[in-house]
């Protein structure tokens, strides 16, 4: 998985254990449809720590969580005939994940009081205050006048536990589709293509809803960056 601040676009350098060598999508599809218990094991092993983490975007619990994980590996058991080929076998079995998650966190949201979910739209305000660039008629309108705070170097920054809990804050914050789709972006490592078609939105959905999520979580990191920085009394530019 990336670091805390890959999330973002500051990039870090982490020792990660290689996920586990699976067969070529028609190799697995085949042994999967031949009901080859080693290959579903090891496809289940691969894939289960993300689903959950997928799951958990929409589900209130992570108990919730993993009931829908196991669901959906039974649908792509009894499904697996099914599959085209139209995309990758692991982005048709998170598509799968997905649409549970969703129908069942909203049951979960019909059981929610109306007033506690204000607020959890999309958002529809600038992602950047306005103020912190050029107004026009300025040789540099549209630039940065007051440009982020420069951050740790991603070795500091990677050592700090206290950034990851930002991180992980930021993003339980976020609008469940925002968070969705910086999960499967940033956290997941998936492309726009196969985010739109998990997720079965436009491509311009997917920039829109990645780009405020990005802005949001640099946000609060740019945020708790100045509040250390008081704290230790270095100059904050």
């Amino acid at each position: 998985m990336p670091c805390a601040t890959d999330i973002v676009g500051v990039h870090c350098h982490a020792v990660s254990v290689p996920p586990p060598e699976l067969p070529p999508d028609d190799v697995l599809t085949g042994l999967l449809l031949a009901g080859d218990e080693s290959a579903f094991a090891q496809v289940v092993d691969a894939w289960s720590p993300g689903m959950v983490r997928l799951a958990r975007v929409y589900v209130s619990t992570e108990d919730s969580a993993a009931e829908v994980v196991q669901e959906a590996w039974l649908a792509v058991v009894r499904g697996i005939g099914t599959f085209a080929g139209r995309s990758s076998l692991r982005t048709w079995v998170y598509r799968i994940v997905a649409n549970l998650a969703r129908r069942r966190g909203g049951r979960e949201a019909r059981t929610v009081p109306a007033s506690s979910l204000r607020g959890v739209g999309d958002g529809g305000g600038p992602t950047v205050d306005p103020a912190r660039f050029a107004a026009p008629g300025h040789p540099l309108a549209g630039h940065w006048e007051r440009p982020p705070t420069p951050w740790p170097t991603p070795e500091q920054a990677l050592l700090a536990a206290e950034v990851r809990s930002e991180v992980t804050a930021a993003l339980a914050g976020l609008p469940a589709r925002q968070r969705v789709v910086i999960t499967l972006r940033d956290v997941h490592g998936y492309d726009a293509a196969e985010v739109c078609s998990i997720l079965e939105i436009s491509a311009a959905n997917q920039r829109v809803l990645l780009h405020r999520a990005r802005a949001t979580v640099r946000l609060r990191l740019e945020r708790y960056f100045d509040h250390a920085a008081v704290r230790t009394g270095e100059e904050v530019p």
